[in-house]
């Protein structure tokens, strides 16, 4: 499982000209879900996000999180993430998950995210998306778990 998080200063997502998803300061995670992706990863990819030191401290340091922050979280479904890119000028999606397991696991992150934050926003899964930002630093990352388990050993 991918997330591309990127620190802002506000973001929002439309959808058919309505805005469906907006923060203020705090994180817009880009999330990809590949093959061979259950719950194991989607919970450690979230607990990556919500405890990685991306904001800085009184030092001017990155030193705190989002959970130590209290920044908004904006979570934007995003399968061309796992697009394998190795090999010609056209992407292929046979390493992101299929559709069905990919919108179930993208739920999944976001329920658990409420659970954990006060401020959790999404936009659509499946939808032509407007995502706009304003990225502080800039600060940009890139967080990968990879399966535990390949497609034929997966259990869940």
């Amino acid at each position: 499982m991918i997330g591309l998080i990127q620190r802002v200063s506000h973001a929002q997502v439309i959808v058919s000209g309505q805005e469906v998803g907006r923060i203020d300061a705090g994180l817009l995670v880009l999330l990809g879900v590949e093959r061979g992706d259950t719950s194991h990863e989607a919970d450690r990819l979230l607990e990556r996000i919500i405890t990685y030191r991306v904001f800085a401290d009184a030092a001017g340091k990155m030193n705190v999180s989002l959970a130590d922050h209290g920044g908004g979280l904006l979570l934007v479904p995003q399968f061309t993430l796992a697009a394998d890119t190795k090999r010609g000028t056209r992407p292929g999606f046979s390493t992101a998950a299929p559709p069905d397991i990919g919108e179930h696991l993208f739920n999944y992150v976001v329920e658990r995210a409420r659970s954990q934050l006060t401020q959790v926003n999404t936009g659509i899964f499946g939808a032509d998306m407007q995502v706009s930002l304003c990225n502080e630093g800039p600060v940009t990352f890139w967080l990968q778990v990879e399966p535990q388990f390949s497609a034929c050993q997966q259990i869940n």
